[in-house]
């Protein structure tokens, strides 16, 4: 009797495993099959290379990159699976950005897409001294989207336009002609180096993601399910409208939020106001304030947050912008200022919205400055500053700017 019943537990335990395998097995060939991979990558060894990075990301690691980005990826995911492009291309904001909007590379690439600047300006996305548009999440996922059809159209192989987009059309195309194959197997031989090593662990790195946020099992066991792709998912924020040169403070407190929580939905913003040079301009606020918002926010009875200064002998614009911690041609922007000359007794309207954030301030990195030189000035460690900015490195450029806490 007992040799029986263990040989039905046997064979129930074995008929799991088979399960679960091929569960396993069909979620992988989904992945590859979206990304235009042959599942021939399943037999040979990179898989195997695969399946040992997964171990690595199956860690803390990967399930607090998810936690970071719940804000971005519920409307993210709807943006992709809309367009019609592999969904598997949420997992490469993930990849290059960790779902941070302020993410800034050594080669000055900045946002949830990492887009280079020029790169940027031909899929649509303005920078100028009041917005960055690389950090603004719904334009850029969609100027990324955009960008990932451009490459599609050129290679016809989403995974080449994935490594097309982390290291270049140019780069692609000559691995192709140089490994006489578009096989992701050829490109990625080791020896070879077709293509570079940073772009051989990316498309990788995707794919494990994608793989990861597929399985169930992983997420449930950590808690992580409500990340799982069962269909529709509701808005995490909501898209406004704003007057030119208005401040988000003035939102902020009919929220009832504080200045830094409605800040971390708009760091597209350069300064606390909209772009003074554009008659309406969009900011985001969180989907649960919504009906306050529209219940509770009118723009007509904003009075106005801004100084009046009286400009004094020997003052500059520069010396002006100093004072009030903005760009000196955020000054003249607003009062139709086009020449350089000011005269005694002129007044200027600031756009100084009353003090700089009561939990941080911004300082604009200046030519010789260091991390090092930036945090003794407010009595920081680099590590603060590094951590604030989400800097993986201690590389800076002037003209930049740097969220200070204070302390």
């Amino acid at each position: 009797m007992m040799r029986t019943i263990l040989c039905l537990l046997l064979c129930v335990c074995f008929s799991y495993a088979y399960f679960v395998v091929e569960d396993d097995y069909e979620r992988q060939l989904e992945v590859l099959k979206n990304l235009d991979i042959d599942t021939s990558f399943l037999q040979d060894s990179m898989f195997a290379s695969m399946k040992e990075d997964i171990s690595l990301y199956r860690q803390k690691q990967f399930l607090e990159t998810l936690e970071n980005g719940a804000q971005f990826i519920p409307v993210l995911r709807n943006m992709i699976k809309e367009a019609g492009i592999p969904e598997a291309f949420l997992y490469m904001a993930m990849a290059e950005s960790g779902f941070s909007t302020k993410a800034y590379s050594k080669a000055k690439a900045l946002g949830l897409w990492q887009f280079m600047a020029g790169t940027a300006k031909i899929y649509g996305l303005t920078i100028d001294d009041y917005v960055d548009e690389r950090r603004d999440p719904i334009k850029s996922t969609e100027a990324a989207i955009k960008y990932l059809k451009v490459l599609h159209d050129r290679f016809g192989k989403w995974y080449l336009a994935a490594m097309a987009y982390n290291c270049g059309e140019g780069r692609v195309a000559r691995a192709i002609e140089q490994a006489g194959t578009d096989n992701l197997y050829v490109l990625l031989d080791e020896k070879a180096k077709y293509l570079p090593k940073e772009t051989r662990g990316y498309i990788r790195k995707v794919v494990v993601m994608a793989y990861l946020s597929e399985d169930k099992n992983f997420l449930v066991a950590n808690s992580a399910d409500h990340f799982l792709n069962g269909g529709k998912f509701e808005s995490t924020f909501a898209k406004k409208e704003l007057n030119g040169g208005l401040s988000i403070f003035d939102v902020a407190e009919v929220l009832g939020m504080s200045l830094n929580e409605l800040w971390a939905y708009n760091t597209h913003l350069n300064y606390f106001f909209t772009p003074p040079n554009k008659k309406k301009y969009h900011i985001y606020i969180p989907q649960e304030k919504e009906r306050l918002y529209e219940r509770d926010f009118d723009a007509s009875k904003i009075s106005s947050k801004f100084d009046v200064y009286v400009v004094a002998k020997g003052d500059s614009f520069y010396k002006i912008a100093q004072k009030y911690n903005v760009n000196y041609s955020v000054i003249k922007d607003f009062n139709g200022i086009t020449s350089n000359t000011l005269r005694p007794g002129q007044k200027l309207i600031i756009p100084a919205m009353r003090s700089v954030s009561p939990a941080s301030q911004y300082y604009t990195i200046k030519s010789g400055d260091t991390l090092f030189s930036i945090s003794s000035k407010y009595n920081l460690s680099v590590a603060q500053l590094k951590k604030v900015n989400n800097l993986k490195d201690e590389i800076i450029y002037p003209g930049s700017k740097l969220e200070i806490p204070t302390q």
